[in-house]
């Protein structure tokens, strides 16, 4: 029993040896009969040099293109507040009243004081006036005469004294009524009425004018240098005297309707931000941009002359850094790039493309150096 077992194992040994032997002939016959993988197929853009926007954009913040804080000039009692807080004012309006009364009464006591010093001018010179012929007719002294004139002449500077005391009174009096000295937007007002003013040491409340409005913003000096240098050697073309066009991002994302423009770029860098301070001025009609603000400003007019850009897709990296492939002789070949700024969905290059380059843009998955593609035209900047 155990030989005849010994001889079936043995019967089933050859028979697994025959059928192996079997599977691997057809099965190289099978992969020398398959055919040779075809090239990849992909996507391609022809490169062309062009002006390329160069992409400023920084966060910034909204002010009036006036900022004033309003204060009494006199102390007194709040009366009253004449305007509506965060609405629009005019030059010229009424913002607060203070008590008048003490000030009318400083007027009144002003204009006595004034038609007493007129009596006193006009006793002297009748004095004057009686003792002249008196004089001559040698019936007075000159030492009268000459006192008389002294008289004439104090009295005359004490009224000159009291009609500024008068004027004095009377500004001061209409100080009492503080009025918007530009068209803006007031804020609230910090005093309640009935408060105590102690003159020009408090604040009342601060109007700004919001047409046009300002947008303040803080441009890195690794990004002044950049700019320089790029100038500098003709990589970079930028507007004259730093006069870019200013457009305003929201919050929300949108582009505010109007463009605005750069009227000042400050020379100094913060110590503590590492930035220079650049204005921008807006038209603001509708007061759609309201001081405090926050939004982000886009820079235009610095452009790249006669440069070429690719979809971001389109850049790989590799241990030596960044790469794309491009067609040539019908082959992909990979060649370095130096990329410069990203532009939306796409990127300028510095080095190593030019205009008239095949690049791939579709189907770098699939394919390696020197591997053969069938290449079809994608859509110019997609």
């Amino acid at each position: 029993m155990i030989r005849t077992s010994r001889l079936a194992d043995g019967a089933r040994s050859a028979a697994f040896a025959i059928l192996a032997a079997g599977l691997t002939a057809c099965t190289s016959e099978a992969q020398q009969s398959a055919p040779p993988a075809g090239p990849a197929e992909v996507r391609t853009i022809t490169l062309r040099a062009e002006d390329l926007p160069l992409a400023l954009e920084y966060p910034a913040r909204v002010h009036g293109s006036r900022e004033v804080e309003i204060r009494p000039r006199v102390g007194g009692i709040l009366e009253k507040r004449n305007y509506v807080e965060g609405a629009r004012v005019e030059a010229g309006q009424s913002l607060f009243s203070i008590d008048p009364q003490p000030y009318r009464n400083a007027a009144a006591r002003a204009e006595a004081d004034l038609a007493a010093a007129r009596a006193r001018v006009a006793q002297t010179r009748r004095e004057v006036d009686r003792l002249a012929p008196l004089i001559r007719a040698k019936l007075a002294s000159r030492r009268d005469l000459d006192n008389a004139e002294s008289s004439l002449q104090i009295a005359r500077a004490e009224q000159q004294g009291a009609e500024a005391r008068l004027r004095e009174a009377r500004l001061n009096l209409e100080y009492t009524r503080v009025e918007s000295p530009l068209t803006g937007i007031a804020g609230r007002a910090l005093p309640s009425e009935g408060a105590l003013l102690a003159g020009a040491e408090t604040l009342l409340t601060r109007v700004s004018r919001i047409d046009p409005v300002h947008v303040l913003f803080g441009v890195p000096d690794n990004d002044q240098l950049r700019l320089q240098r790029g100038a500098a050697s003709g990589e970079l073309v930028l507007p004259a005297d730093n006069r870019y066009e200013a457009d305003i991002i929201l919050a929300d994302g949108s582009r505010y309707p109007l463009t605005g423009a750069v009227d000042f770029t400050s020379v100094l860098i913060d110590r503590s931000t590492g930035t220079s301070e650049v204005r921008a001025v807006v038209a603001n009609p509708d007061g759609a941009l309201r001081p405090g603000q926050f939004v982000r400003v886009r820079l235009r007019g610095a452009v790249r002359p006669n440069a070429v850009e690719v979809p971001q897709r389109a850049v790989l990296e590799g241990p030596e850094g960044r790469f794309v492939y491009v067609v040539e002789d019908g082959k992909a070949a990979m060649r370095p790039v130096e990329t410069a700024d990203w532009r939306g969905d796409a990127v300028a290059i510095r080095k190593g493309l030019a205009a008239g380059d095949r690049v791939i843009v579709d189907g770098v998955l699939k394919i390696g150096p020197g591997a053969p593609v069938t290449a079809a035209q994608a859509e110019q900047g997609g």
